[in-house]
């Protein structure tokens, strides 16, 4: 990779946003199941595949490292402006962390109940961290849209610093 102005940067830009929109549909693929599940069959102890366990975690460290790998050394770059365009970004930056939100939401008022017992503390870490980082994944994905729709809106790259 070169430095942030560096020739390369919009085809880097392109392909690491590409990856994280990539990401984020596989994990939405994943959870949308997983969300109707724990609506549907509210009370009950609702597993999780080790397949679809790998799949969050490998979608929300994608997320992660294409996210942190441009905010470091890829300009935000935009080949034409559009304030339409920039509107729809940003749209799809809402409406992509209020699925993450909403899945959260579900997970915690579906284990309110049990919260008179808790897990072992270790146990409890981990699942908490694996839901964190993914929702934070999905937060960064959203602040990624963001900033892509400003650099369309306005017109000169954003560092994103």
């Amino acid at each position: 990779m070169t430095s942030r102005s560096g020739p390369s940067a919009p085809w880097i830009y392109a392909g690491l946003l590409a990856a994280q929109t990539a990401a984020a549909l596989i994990l939405f693929w994943i959870v949308f199941p997983i969300f109707h599940g724990l609506v549907t069959h509210l009370g009950e102890r609702q597993m999780l595949d080790l397949s679809d366990q790998i799949g969050i975690v490998a979608s929300a460290a994608l997320l992660h490292c294409c996210y942190w790998t441009r905010l470091k050394w890829v300009p935000v770059t935009a080949s034409f402006h559009s304030v339409f365009v920039a509107h729809l970004l940003f749209f799809a930056s809402r409406v992509s962390f209020f699925f993450g939100g909403a899945l959260f939401s579900a997970i915690f008022f579906r284990h309110l109940p049990e919260l008179d017992a808790f897990p072992p503390f270790a146990q409890a870490f981990v699942k908490s961290v694996y839901v964190a980082a993914t929702l934070f994944g999905l937060f960064c994905y959203s602040l990624e849209l963001d900033r892509f729709g400003k650099a369309v809106e306005d017109g000169p790259p954003d560092r994103g610093e």
